[in-house]
């Protein structure tokens, strides 16, 4: 069974990083798409990065210049690099992934999801 195991998230002072990874594991062929979303209570999870099957990256506006997504396909797992943290970024954050497991076979998942607080 497929599952995706996210670490790396904690309490960093304002000004710092944090660097979050999203392995999958199980047997896959390799991860196509990958995203990173977070949510606040009250709020809806909303998307901050992510990496298409080419290798395209997105952001949202508020996290671009700070925030890097990457994937390593020999190791099956996505990172999110978040620098120049902020307050308004703390958050629960999820890794989601479209995963091919065979030729015939893409299911998409969520990971756990981590909490990331920035403190002032």
């Amino acid at each position: 069974q497929v599952q995706l195991v996210e670490s790396g998230g904690g309490l960093v002072q304002a000004g710092g990083s944090l660097r979050r990874s999203c392995a999958a594991s199980g047997s896959i062929l390799a991860i196509n798409n990958l995203g990173w979303f977070r949510q606040t209570p009250g709020k809806q999870r909303e998307l901050v990065a992510s990496m298409a099957e080419s290798g395209i990256t997105r952001y949202a506006d508020s996290v671009k210049g700070r925030f890097t997504i990457s994937r390593d396909n020999t190791e099956n797992t996505g990172y999110l690099q978040m620098n120049s943290l902020k307050p308004d970024d703390s958050a629960v954050y999820y890794c989601n992934a479209v995963v091919r497991i065979n030729v015939l076979d893409i299911r998409g998942y969520w990971g756990q999801g981590t909490q990331v607080t920035v403190s002032s």
